[in-house]
């Protein structure tokens, strides 16, 4: 019975979100409600369950997902983006472009939101793609596939941070972990499947970002730039390499955890990077435009925290408990399971994050008692959340009309990396699966 509740709360939440357009905060909360007392929870219980699932989620990472966007703000406002993207392309030369194109994209990509990053670094993309003569396709895929990968496998993006947070898993070795599984991810999306598109032919509008569009502005130097970007992920490694080498009354390991906590980690990289990046004296007017973050974040974090909603009700119903059951049964990795899960659910509804978090409060109850790493499971889950990006995704029809494709060639291009990366992504948690 309570199984049966979970598969129509589901097919629920896809009508609700796909064929009567609802927003996704407010279907998964209205889901969770439904569920709860579908799975007859007293109506007072199913309240209390949301808000606890809400005010958990939220309280962990409000922080990390707002400064997070702050420090975007700064990167893109200083014109710190775009120098570390120069910085990086006069390194590694023409020879190896799509390589510094997605270095440049990861780079940028780990403290911005996918659709920010695409838009930021659109016009770099474009200039160097008439300036060279290659096609555009070849430029902006390393851009999309590495933006794709820090979304979905590393915070403080909204749905690896909110499962790191579900599952109480380590956000530092969920960076390492995910640094060490994106790098396969990309090579293969980003590096060599852009060698089997050069026949494609494409008409971008000749109106996109001309040549004019880039201010002449001085930009600041590479390193500081580059350092400013790095600080909170620099900061959590530190401090979970603190843990692991360190006694746990060692003070050094207690200023430590403290600077490496991710929320720690994410104030101390906006309020450290105006200096870094000897912006002092327009600290006024930078601040004056974080306003734009903060109302970003806001639609982000409350469809985070109706996620930890539907986590609680599945968890409190019992519904949880008896899909534990169920699989014990069943001869397959949780990790492969979180994957398929968070896949069924991306190519159903579209949105990388809901399906991220949604597999999460699914798969949560399995993790209690497993031995199977907290931290590979958010990148199982966040490659599934990844996996073959279609017509219900703003990022497809986004892709499509900034590269001027048609929906088939945006299936061969955008549709088939988002599945590379998915699939690269999972054999990787799996080989590292074996040794951790």
């Amino acid at each position: 019975m309570l199984l049966i509740v979970l598969i129509s709360a589901v097919v629920l939440l896809i009508l609700l979100i796909t064929l009567f357009k609802f927003n996704a905060f407010i279907a998964l909360v209205l889901v969770s409600i439904l569920a709860g007392l579908s799975a007859q929870m007293a109506p007072v219980d199913v309240i209390k369950a949301v808000q606890k699932g809400m005010g958990d989620t939220l309280g962990s990472l409000t922080l990390i997902i707002t400064f997070g966007a702050l420090l975007a703000i700064i990167l893109s406002e200083t014109g710190a983006v775009r120098r570390i993207s120069l910085g990086l392309i006069d390194t590694f030369g023409m020879k190896y472009l799509g390589l510094s194109m997605a270095l440049s994209a990861f780079v940028i990509g780990i403290v911005m939101f996918y659709n920010a990053g695409f838009i930021l670094l659109l016009p770099l993309v474009f200039s160097i793609a008439r300036r060279t003569g290659i096609s555009l396709i070849q430029v902006v895929i390393p851009v999309s596939a590495a933006l794709s990968v820090t979304h979905g496998f590393l915070p403080p993006h909204p749905a690896p941070s909110g499962i790191a947070s579900l599952f109480g898993a380590n956000v530092g070795l969920v960076i390492i972990y995910g640094i060490i599984v994106a790098i396969p991810a990309i090579f293969f999306s980003g590096i060599l499947f852009p060698r089997l598109l050069r026949g494609m032919d494409i008409k971008p509008s000749d109106k996109l970002f001309p040549e004019n569009e880039n201010s002449n502005a001085p930009l600041p130097e590479f390193w500081p730039s580059l350092i400013a970007a790095l600080i909170p992920v620099v900061l959590m490694a530190v401090a979970t390499i603190g843990d692991l080498v360190l006694e746990k009354e060692n003070t050094i390991r207690q200023v430590l955890s403290f600077i490496g906590d991710p929320s720690t980690a994410m104030i101390l990289g906006v309020f450290l990077a105006i200096p870094i990046l000897g912006q002092q004296k327009n600290f006024g007017a930078i601040m004056q435009k974080t306003s734009t973050a903060i109302e970003s974040v806001a639609t982000i974090l409350l469809i985070v925290s109706g996620g930890g909603a539907f986590k609680q009700v599945l968890i409190e119903s019992g519904i949880g408990d008896q899909l534990s059951a169920l699989m014990e049964g069943i001869e397959l990795s949780p990790l492969f399971l979180g994957w398929l899960i968070a896949t069924i659910i991306r190519v159903s509804l579209g949105s990388a994050t809901v399906a991220g978090l949604m597999a999460a409060g699914i798969i949560q109850p399995m993790m209690v008692g497993s031995d199977v790493s907290p931290e590979l499971m958010v990148l199982a889950i966040g490659a599934g959340s990844l996996m073959l990006s279609h017509v219900n995704d703003t990022g497809f029809w986004m892709f499509k009309e900034y590269m001027g494709l048609t929906v088939g060639q945006t299936f061969r291009t955008w549709t088939i990396m988002e599945g590379i990366v998915g699939v690269v992504g999972l054999i990787g948690v799996m080989l590292l699966s074996l040794v951790v």
